[in-house]
């Protein structure tokens, strides 16, 4: 018994001196999406203020491909030290890779925007989905990707709505975006962060918000069940994890660090100008978050018979 003491004694004393002198070199983040998305835009900003709080240098990679495979493979097998981290958005993640992760801290959960190309002669959710019935299969939405929050969030919108809109995806939100833009594809459901600007100069009309409530980033905008789909609600979320099994005193200081930076005015301003409310977890609430929202989008998937690329 003494020297069963003695050993949780020795491995206490030796977690809290790690997470004492962690970091001890520089931080990787491991976007596992192309540059220009949500995802890149919040973990450079983030990290740009991780690197001044922990002394160290934050580099931010861009590893895309698989929908996120390729990216969240480099964070699997790297040294389970914190030193390499993973922003991750919601879609990826899933009950079987979720255990090769450690959950570190959750940015933000914010509503997404139902926008269209402005040739495209709706003005209201009302109307979209009165064309979307007249002319099935013809309207075509982006997305980043089969399993993505852009993908999900459309297909639930299609499921309440009875409506046939064509789904192509993409490999990252900026091609999507940039093929919206164009006109390939006539209506997308996308990251605030990706889209705002867009909508501010008029190459992009809004039509509503995908939250419970009304974002305070485009406050005149409805939410999606206000505008007459009732009990409609998507959000995503935009996080940042670590291997599994890094030291729980690591991910306890980077959560930490993150939180703090997350609600500095000048983060959160940001954030907000982005549609981007700042949120607030420990790693486990976080764990516990992307359960809940895994749970919820899986019946989705199951009822609607969901093709859902894993990557390879």
């Amino acid at each position: 018994m003494k020297r069963l003491l003695l050993g949780l004694i020795v491995l206490l004393a030796s977690g809290i001196a790690w997470g004492q002198s962690f970091p001890t070199h520089a931080i990787r983040i491991v976007v596992p999406y192309p540059p220009g998305g949500g995802t890149d835009v919040l973990a450079r900003l983030v990290g740009r203020h991780l690197g001044e709080m922990l002394g160290q240098t934050v580099v931010v990679e861009n590893r895309p491909g698989a929908n996120a495979q390729i990216g969240m493979d480099v964070v699997a097998k790297a040294p389970a030290d914190g030193h390499t981290l993973l922003a991750i958005a919601a879609g990826p993640l899933n009950e079987e890779n979720l255990p090769l992760f450690a959950p570190v801290a959750l940015f933000a959960a914010p509503s997404y925007i139902l926008v269209v190309h402005p040739s495209l002669k709706v003005f209201s959710v009302s109307e979209l989905v009165a064309l979307a019935r007249a002319e099935p299969g013809k309207l075509a939405y982006g997305s980043t990707g089969g399993g993505a929050a852009s993908h999900l969030a459309a297909e639930l919108f299609k499921a309440m709505t009875g409506t046939d809109i064509l789904h192509v995806p993409y490999k990252g939100v900026g091609s999507a975006v940039s093929d919206l833009l164009g006109g390939q594809v006539q209506l997308m459901i996308a990251p605030s962060q990706a889209v705002i600007a867009h909508v501010r100069s008029g190459k992009l009309r809004a039509l509503a918000v995908t939250g419970a409530t009304r974002s305070p980033a485009v406050a005149d905008l409805p939410t999606i069940s206000e505008a007459g789909i009732a009990g409609y609600e998507a959000t995503g979320w935009f996080g940042v994890m670590a291997r599994a099994n890094t030291p729980a005193p690591v991910i306890s200081r980077l959560n930490e660090a993150v939180n703090k930076i997350l609600v500095t005015p000048q983060v959160r301003d940001r954030l907000l100008e982005l549609g981007a409310e700042p949120a607030q977890l420990s790693p486990d609430g976080f764990r516990d978050f992307i359960r809940k929202d895994n749970a919820k989008w899986a019946r989705l998937i199951k009822e609607r018979a969901i093709v859902i690329e894993r990557g390879s």
